[in-house]
């Protein structure tokens, strides 16, 4: 009878263990044949958004520069059209959405003026905080065009000029803070950019 036990166990056990093995290497190789298409797919949605985000260029340098409110860093996408610089598209980000980490590419004209705005991920809640999304409302809009001097880059509850989504205030700040945070890092750094 102790024999019929030690045998199960050791067959359940090896049955485990095979079991885990075979999903280990499934999964591995999952990951594998995945990851280059994920990496290209989110390398074409970064460069669709620039292109949206700035006027026409022919050319773009690509390098990155310490963020004016922290240790991290931004993205800077210098744009040029026949050796004039026409824009600056920022890889900027925000921790404080009511889901997490917020992304956006935010486009700046060489006096500072934002040209465009395109959301890269975000986990805010659909139906509200999505709306920030080009292709869920026009609320992005109301920043196109305005220059962060003359705009002040907070929700009016917080006394500044940016209409919050309705139900969704958490998300319209943190949004605003990863504009403010381009804007700021843009300013610290424009005089190098003339270059």
């Amino acid at each position: 009878m102790a024999g019929k036990r030690e045998s199960n166990f050791f067959n359940m056990l090896s049955t485990l263990l095979v079991i885990s093995l075979v999903s280990a290497v499934a999964l591995g190789s999952v990951y594998n044949l995945t990851k280059g298409p994920i990496e290209l797919a989110k390398q074409k949605k970064q460069e669709d958004a620039i292109r949206q985000v700035l006027p026409e260029f022919d050319r773009m340098v690509t390098f990155n520069v310490k963020s004016a409110h922290d240790d991290d860093s931004l993205q800077f996408n210098l744009a040029y059209k026949s050796d004039e610089v026409v824009g600056l598209a920022v890889k900027t980000f925000s921790k404080k959405g009511f889901g997490g980490l917020i992304n956006l590419m935010t486009g700046f004209l060489p006096d500072g003026t934002i040209n465009n705005i395109s959301v890269l991920d975000h986990k805010e809640t659909p139906g509200l905080g999505d709306k920030m999304q080009k292709s869920k409302s026009d609320w992005s809009d109301q920043f196109n065009g305005k220059h962060p001097e003359q705009f002040n880059l907070k929700v009016k509850k917080d006394g500044g000029d940016v209409d919050a989504i309705t139900a969704a205030t958490i998300s319209s700040r943190a949004y605003v803070d990863a504009l403010q945070r381009a804007y700021d890092t843009y300013q610290e750094n424009k005089e190098g950019l003339k270059k």
